[in-house]
């Protein structure tokens, strides 16, 4: 078992602890305290010591909205993205993604992606994944959501399914209950998450179906978690109040114009905390390896942008550079999507957890990450690559 020794680490858990020794082994934390620790002789040469003087220790990130296999194809089958390689997230603190299907989940099928998550798993990341895509009824392995999520161990919930966009099936609140009630069943047999990832779209009607399925039925309002919700500053409002109902909603770290009517991730998250809604309720994903088309009118692209895992670390930054706390901006992106995942063993910087850690240097930039007890990024550069890079 390789060891490894983090010294002098100010440490967020997210909550900052102050300076602290970590001791990793077998991809947990093994030990973690202010006195100082020195290694026996034998375990030296076995071991490897990082002195992180000056940098702080924070939870690896986890992004759980990831185009794995890459997005696109709603220009034709030359705008299909490709897949997203592992020093990607590694290099921007990522230790965790979920990946999904989006508009295409014809060509791009659940086999796929489950190959990629579990590629991906190979080469040391941890990867989960969603049933179905954008489309109703959902594209499945087994011929159901539900035996999906109980028979398939990486698949934890059912998504991104499209509502208030042109590019959906129009799901009436019914179809959209009977695979909520889906998710849910399958949540409560399995412990997985159970949940229903809802991409919302620049549609009017906005958040309308969910608090119509919430309405008339007995599904707890976690199970319901619509992304994209910083796309239209009045559909971020709406989200808003769908946190303080039960649901955890997701922005998105896209890049918005200052015309736009939406709202860049920063100023989403710090709008959100100020507006006093449940702070353990709100995530941020990158949208990675997705594309990020603009239409017109007539439902044609007219210019798309491709997602980037780095969205998340400039969002932390940016949040940062106008006034909000580091351990205030942390939550949304490490234990906040833990806690809704139900990944028990991560998001946190705590003894018997996972050793998904990440050091930030001074900027703000990946120094050292670790994604269980392993070293894939130090001194800010990968010592692990994907397979094919």
């Amino acid at each position: 078992m390789t060891l490894v020794l983090i010294k002098n680490a100010d440490v967020f858990a997210p909550q900052r602890l102050g300076t602290n020794n970590l001791l990793v082994g077998g991809g947990r934390i093994l030990w973690m305290g202010k006195e100082s620790v020195e290694l026996p002789v034998p375990l030296r040469t076995v071991s490897t010591i990082i002195d992180a003087q000056g940098l702080r220790l924070a939870p690896g990130l986890i992004d759980a909205h990831v185009h794995v296999t890459g997005g696109g194809g709603e220009a034709g089958f030359r705008t299909r993205v490709p897949p997203v390689p592992l020093s990607r997230f590694t290099t921007a603190g990522i230790t965790t993604v979920v990946g999904l299907l989006g508009t295409d989940d014809v060509a791009r099928g659940p086999a796929e992606l489950l190959a990629t998550l579990y590629a991906l798993r190979e080469e040391g990341l941890n990867a989960y994944g969603y049933a179905g895509g954008y489309h109703v009824p959902p594209v499945t392995l087994t011929g159901s959501v539900r035996g999906d999520l109980v028979f398939v161990e990486a698949l934890i919930g059912v998504g991104e399914v499209a509502i208030s966009d042109h590019r959906s099936s129009q799901p009436t609140c019914d179809e959209l209950l009977r695979i909520a009630s889906e998710c849910h069943v399958a949540g409560v047999m399995t412990g997985k998450a159970g949940i229903l990832h809802l991409h919302l779209g620049d549609g009017a009607r906005g958040l309308e179906r969910v608090r119509e399925a919430l309405d008339k039925s007995e599904l707890p309002a976690r199970v319901f978690n619509p992304t994209h919700v910083n796309r239209r500053r009045a559909l971020f409002e709406e989200a808003i109040e769908l946190a303080r109902r039960g649901s955890t909603v997701d922005i998105t770290a896209f890049p918005v114009a200052a015309d736009e009517d939406a709202w860049p991730a920063a100023v989403a998250l710090e709008r959100y905390l100020a507006s006093g809604a449940p702070p353990d309720r709100i995530t941020i994903s990158s949208d990675a390896g997705g594309c990020l088309p603009c239409f017109d009118a007539d439902g044609q692209v007219t210019h798309m942008d491709v997602g980037s895992a780095g969205a998340l670390l400039e969002t932390l930054r940016e949040a940062m550079a106008r006034g909000l706390a580091l351990e205030a901006v942390l939550p949304a992106v490490t234990s906040n999507p833990a806690k809704l995942l139900r990944l028990t063993k991560k998001g946190i910087v705590a003894v018997g957890h996972d050793a998904d850690l990440l050091v930030l240097d001074a900027r703000g930039a990946v120094h050292t990450l670790l994604v269980r007890g392993e070293i894939h990024v130090r001194d800010g550069a990968p010592v692990v690559r994907g397979t094919f890079e």
